[in-house]
């Protein structure tokens, strides 16, 4: 019975593995070949195609990880986990904060508020991203020097106090996931906000297209939905790996259990993978190019 659940895990990782690297690929493939044909490319665009990186980078790592402990423990040198450790905290950043920023970008192109204050900020949609972004910095930093102390107190043996050595690595430990839950709280947060946000200004759109006598189904209104339907994806997969990611870093006996390991590191790959296609699908752009490719592909 475990071996079969097992079997059904490790297919689904590697289905899920290859089908995000194919979906943040064609992501960043089109976007740049869009670039070199129009020698511009819109602040929309710019996260994306960095998004779509940074994604890759993140299954990479994460299908590292678990090819290291499960398939193959003799690639977890003490210098090599400590590499793929951080490179995971880095690409996990940029992955989660790149969303968030595309989700105040959508909030700030597509919303219509008479606030004063929002229509500065609408006025000013890419300096408000780049803050968020060069704000998110603070965690990052911090992330890295803790996850590398980490990495370096459980690979390397003390010699001296036990009890000290004990306490040591219990903070270290506690401050890595604190700064991890505290940098994916605001940016949950955040995103939550700019769903929010949508909503009453799609909800304000509605009530003023019937008060006009007019029509739902506008542009204007399928924007709204659109928009709505990518950050609502993206806050549902933050949340699942957000846990996944709490799992795997505070609970020790995860690791030794096959079948809890296996299947965070499915819900961790399906993060960066089925959010992806979810962006394809929301983008006119890449949905066009993506349906253009299916028929190109039918057809051969």
């Amino acid at each position: 019975m475990i071996s079969s659940i097992l079997s059904i895990l490790f297919i689904l990782i590697i289905g899920e593995f290859v089908l995000g690297n194919f979906f943040n690929g064609f992501i960043a493939l089109v976007n740049c070949i869009d670039w070199v044909k129009t020698q511009k490319i819109s602040c929309t665009d710019q996260i994306l195609t960095a998004l779509a990186a940074s994604r890759i980078g993140l299954l990479w790592t994460t299908g590292l990880h678990w090819y290291g402990t499960l398939i193959n423990p003799a690639l977890h040198s003490p210098e090599v986990r400590t590499i793929a450790y951080i490179a995971w905290a880095v690409s996990s950043h940029f992955s989660v904060w790149l969303a968030t920023s595309l989700c105040i970008l959508y909030l700030l192109k597509i919303a219509n508020f008479s606030s004063p204050f929002f229509l500065r900020l609408k006025w000013k949609a890419k300096r408000v991203v780049l803050i968020i972004l060069l704000g998110s910095f603070v965690f990052l930093v911090c992330h890295v020097a803790v996850v590398s102390i980490d990495e370096k107190v459980y690979m390397n043996e003390y010699k001296g106090n036990f009890t000290w050595e004990a306490n040591f690595m219990d903070m270290v430990h506690l401050s890595n996931i604190t700064i991890f839950i505290l940098a994916n709280f605001i940016s949950f947060t955040m995103s939550m906000t700019a769903f929010l946000l949508l909503i009453f200004s799609l909800w304000k759109h509605l009530r003023k297209m019937q008060l006009s006598g007019k029509g739902s189904q506008d542009p204007s209104t399928k924007v709204h939905i659109r928009a709505l339907q990518t950050v609502i994806s993206f806050l549902f997969l933050s949340v699942i790996y957000f846990v996944t990611q709490i799992t795997l870093t505070w609970n020790s006996n995860t690791l030794k259990n096959r079948s809890v390991f296996m299947l965070c590191q499915v819900l961790a790959v399906l993060y960066a993978s089925s959010h992806s296609f979810i962006l394809i699908w929301g983008n006119k752009k890449l949905r066009q190019a993506f349906l253009s490719f299916l028929w190109q592909l039918r057809c051969w």
